[in-house]
């Protein structure tokens, strides 16, 4: 293990965040808006004046640094270094060759990772699942994200899909067409891309209250379903639905024993967490004893915690 410190990116949907890590801390971080229509490529250059800064403060160079981290959405060939295939999200990213900007622009070596298998890296090793060898992590954010760990070791697969397609699982075969391609995937039935159009097409969203706020998201929602709303009650309810058989769809899978829940939508956890361990406990079929659900631990930071630590340990 590599105990230096490493410069680890997160590329989120709104934001880039990126930090300065070390030993399961963050020692400093900077972020900067993702405008991922323009693509990834455009905002590199921005990314390393922020790094060169980042480390300027904290008087350092780049060889008292281990390397660089990147955690990204999409399909990561984390040997060649390689975006193979992402959503919607930096559409040029495939085409970059990382390993070079890396090299030339900062004189790292990259490390390359699934963002939501860089998370659960970060909470396995220092936050919620800690001390567990049989983890699955799912994220509640602009879409739904996943990622195993199966007797300690992290599942990637033949292909670097193993775990993070748990977003893309159908559960409603006759359900609307997916991102993706697939018809009825858990993001179609309840994830933060799709549920504005949902609550608008609604029947019953002109006499909702929802119809008066300024966005319609699972913050709105949640806010309004405390206030008895009955839209709001109804997509809160089928949504928390989705995600417990989104849930135990994981499970059936990775045989974990803790399910840690993340992203942006968790803000809303101390509705989200009972409901979904109560459908768990009813309906998974897991004869040795029941799945404990935690929230995470690093929400905002787990990302990077767990692709500087892939950094410090490749």
């Amino acid at each position: 293990m590599n105990n230096k410190p490493s410069i680890a990116i997160d590329l989120g949907g709104t934001k880039i965040k990126t930090g300065l890590v070390q030993n399961g801390e963050v020692l400093s971080s900077f972020s900067i808006d993702s405008n991922n229509e323009k693509g990834l490529r455009a905002k590199l250059p921005e990314l390393e004046e922020g790094i060169k800064k980042l480390l300027q403060q904290h008087g350092l160079t780049t060889a008292d640094v281990a390397g660089l981290g990147m955690a990204t959405p999409g399909v990561v060939d984390c040997v060649e270094k390689r975006i193979l295939s992402i959503d919607k999200k930096f559409g040029d990213a495939p085409g970059i060759d990382l390993v070079s900007w890396c090299n030339d622009a900062l004189h790292l070596k990259l490390t390359l990772e699934n963002d939501a298998r860089s998370a659960l890296v970060g909470e396995w090793q220092f936050g919620a699942a800690k001390g567990y060898d049989n983890v699955v992590l799912m994220t509640l954010g602009t879409g739904v994200g996943s990622s195993a760990v199966m007797e300690g070791k992290l599942l990637r697969g033949k292909h670097f899909l193993g775990g993070i397609l748990g977003g893309h699982t159908v559960i409603n075969y006759k359900g609307s067409l997916c991102n993706c391609g697939n018809i009825g995937c858990v993001e179609t039935e309840a994830s933060t891309w799709c549920i504005e159009k949902k609550v608008r097409a609604h029947a019953d969203f002109a006499k909702s209250s929802l119809s008066k706020e300024a966005v319609i998201d699972y913050a709105t929602i949640f806010r309004c379903a405390t206030e008895a709303d009955a839209l709001a009650l109804e997509m809160r309810n089928d949504s928390m639905d989705v995600w417990s058989a989104a849930a135990i769809n994981l499970i059936h899978a990775y045989d974990p024993e803790i399910l840690v829940l993340s992203g942006g939508i968790m803000a809303s956890g101390g509705q989200i967490i009972p409901h979904l361990q109560n459908k768990i406990n009813k309906h998974a079929w897991t004869p040795w004893g029941k799945v404990k659900i935690e929230a995470a631990a690093f929400i905002n930071s787990a990302a990077l915690l767990g692709v500087a630590h892939l950094v410090s340990n490749e």
